[in-house]
């Protein structure tokens, strides 16, 4: 009987449980075995699995985070894993694997496919950030908590008469901090594609206060950085894809705010906050779509693909391709953002 893997890397999000599930079940009703591969890449480069049946992932799809566990492993980091994955590969008796993660998971993926590996991709990251799919799931749940996050905000803000800046996810592309902004209402959308002008920042809040408004509520992205091209993080350590560890650009404009304005100014940062809790319909929906048609590809053979969302079809398209560039915000929904700053 042919076997599948499956595996979830790089940050959690809501969502990957319902795609787990979708894999399972249509995988033994087409007459597969499958293979959990436990904490992504790390476990196949340990040989660490768990097994996956009906019982296994019945009661999962209301559930947040993996039941696989999950890792930040390179298996091309360090010497000697890349074979260690290949020779386990071997010894799961695999015959695909189904890789179900972000821009550096399925980076690997797409690597493994080129070094002979039979391998399918699943886009996830609440960033939306991945190339060739309009959405990743676990994006609505991470963007309807951040909006949820700031309605909250408001309330506060106005009766103490506060600026208050929230601080959500995104290191190189903006989107939740765009559409969250956009849905909350939110005075100023600052992301990582445009650099922040603190200057104009500044303006469209004392124009508030000269209009009689005595609250503004101020969107970040983690990732935004400032004129200088200075990104603000809390590590300069790397991990094993060359990443710094985030954190700080909220408390670091909000101070700078209050300097320049003399309004009083707080921060909330919202951080794993966003990652967390039961995903919503639409992102339980599309991960149980992206598992079946992940499974549908396997058993066509098409390896080196990625399923993807175009419009509300299901689709593959090349690993390759849905790695080369990060997916970020167009200036038509940042334009439209902009209608509302002050």
């Amino acid at each position: 009987m042919a076997r599948i893997g499956i595996l979830t890397g790089g940050g959690d999000c809501p969502g990957l449980n319902p795609v787990i599930r979708a894999v399972v079940r249509k995988a033994l009703l087409a007459g597969y075995q499958i293979v959990g591969i436990k904490n992504g890449w790390k476990g196949l480069v340990q040989n660490d699995t768990m097994s996956l049946d009906i019982n296994t992932v019945s009661g999962i799809l209301p559930k947040g985070g993996t039941i696989l566990g999950t890792s930040r492993t390179n298996p091309y980091k360090q010497e000697g894993d890349l074979q260690k994955v290949k020779d386990n590969f071997k010894k799961m008796g695999l015959d695909a694997l189904v890789a179900v993660g972000g821009e550096d998971t399925l980076g690997v993926a797409s690597k493994l496919f080129k070094d002979g590996l039979p391998v399918v991709g699943v886009p996830k990251t609440i960033d939306n950030d991945l190339s060739a799919t309009d959405y990743t799931f676990g994006f609505d749940t991470a963007l309807n908590v951040a909006m949820e996050c700031i309605d909250r905000l408001h309330t506060t803000a106005e009766s103490h008469h506060r600026i208050i800046v929230a601080e959500v996810m995104g290191r190189h592309a903006g989107w939740i901090a765009v559409e969250a902004g956009i849905a909350g209402g939110a005075d100023v959308i600052l992301i990582p594609e445009i650099p922040i002008d603190l200057d104009e920042v500044c303006k469209i809040i004392k124009q508030r206060h000269e209009r009689g408004k005595t609250f503004s509520i101020v969107v970040v992205a983690e990732g935004a950085q400032f004129k200088d091209g200075s990104m603000v993080t809390q590590e300069q350590k790397l991990d094993a894809f060359g990443h710094v560890r985030l954190g700080g650009i909220g408390e670091n404009l909000a101070g700078l705010i209050e300097k320049r304005t003399g309004f009083e100014t707080r921060v909330s940062v919202l951080g794993h906050i966003q990652r967390g809790g039961s995903p919503t319909a639409f992102d339980r929906v599309l991960g149980t779509r992206f598992g079946v048609k992940a499974v549908e590809l396997v058993i066509g053979k098409k390896f080196g693909q990625m399923v993807a969302l175009s419009g509300n079809k299901i689709i593959d398209v090349p690993l390759s391709e849905a790695v080369k560039a990060l997916k970020t915000v167009d200036d038509d929904l940042y334009d439209i953002a902009k209608v509302f700053f002050g």
